[in-house]
């Protein structure tokens, strides 16, 4: 099976920056997009941004947009995401995801697989 796994998270102070890593293993798949979601204690899980293998391009969410930054290597199945200018309201569980026919990257039910999560907490 396909294990996807984050590492990175922490306890931050505002303005401060953080870089969360994730990493496929098992089953070798081919994914079109990996991407990242996070979700807050009592709210819904939300888009923070992901990148498509074709043509490497990149989408974020307004909230992230000039403060995170998405990277990875396709042939590894890796994605990383650089998270500077840290606010309290980006506290949550952060969550890596793939799949193989994404096109809405935005959407979180267009990907099969997805990490356990790692806790990034931001204090102000």
């Amino acid at each position: 099976q396909v294990q996807l796994v984050e590492s990175g998270g922490g306890l931050v102070q505002a303005g401060g920056s953080l870089r969360l890593s994730c990493a496929a293993s098992g089953s070798i798949f081919s994914s079109n997009a990996m991407g990242w979601f996070r979700q807050a204690p009592g709210k819904e899980r939300e888009f923070v941004a992901a990148i498509s293998w074709t043509g490497d391009s990149t989408s974020y969410a307004d909230s992230v947009k000039g403060r995170f930054t998405i990277s990875g290597d396709n042939a590894k199945n890796t994605v990383n995401l650089q998270m500077n200018s840290l606010k309290p309201e980006d506290t949550a569980v952060y969550y890596c995801a793939a799949g193989a026919f994404v096109i809405r990257r935005y959407d979180h039910t267009q990907y099969p697989y997805w990490g356990q999560g790692t806790q990034v907490t931001v204090s102000s």
